[in-house]
């Protein structure tokens, strides 16, 4: 039996459970900074919150941050690092990922992406539903390419970057750290650090 903690009873929470239950983790809990408040999430116990998980993460098999805002995932994996507490790396079944890719520790690759050949994506990475990252981009720690982004061959973000729903970037384009790319979005040159640019064509707000 392998057990696995979700840190974050949230949506995307929920997202992380599901894609590690296709995967084979056999018993799935939550901790959540909103406990006792919050006791569940969906069909699935919320048990503590964040102390609570590093007291009892010897209990389970590996770790996971179920978080969507990409500076808070930092922020708790991190914790959990400096703690020397296994993080769970997780791709669905359905994911397609090249042999030939690097996956960051703690990322997660959700159902029907794509992860294409020479991809490196750091730690913490949220490649979420139907994405396609094609070959050789790179990607930074803690990013997260929102469901049905296309980040097409040879592109680059920087860490904490949030590629919104739809969106789509031409290859070899740059995205500087903590960028956040709206949905919809089609960048076709690259963009500056700590920006959010939106629309087609491309605006910054």
């Amino acid at each position: 039996m392998r057990r696995l903690a979700i840190l974050g009873a949230s949506g995307h929470g929920k997202v992380v459970a599901d894609t590690a239950l296709a995967q084979g983790w056999s018993e799935i809990v939550f901790f959540d900074d909103a406990w006792p408040n919050v006791s569940s999430n969906g069909r699935w116990p919320v048990l503590g919150n964040t102390e609570s998980l590093l007291c009892f993460a010897a209990g389970y098999d590996g770790i996971a941050v179920g978080i969507g805002n990409n500076s808070v995932r930092r922020e708790k994996m991190k914790l959990i690092e400096c703690k020397g507490l296994k993080l769970a790396t997780i791709i669905h079944p359905s994911a397609v990922v090249s042999d030939y890719a690097l996956i960051g520790k703690g990322t997660v690759v959700c159902a029907k992406a794509a992860v294409n050949v020479d991809v490196q994506i750091g730690a913490g990475g949220i490649i979420n539903t139907g994405a396609v990252i094609e070959h050789d981009c790179c990607l930074g720690d803690y990013v997260h390419v929102s469901p049905n982004a296309v980040l097409s061959g040879g592109v680059t973000l920087g860490h904490e970057v949030w590629v919104g729903a739809a969106a789509s970037i031409k290859q070899l384009v740059s995205v500087g750290n903590k960028a956040v790319i709206g949905m919809g979005s089609v960048i076709l040159r690259d963009v500056a650090p700590e920006v959010t640019v939106v629309g087609n064509p491309v605006r910054i707000l």
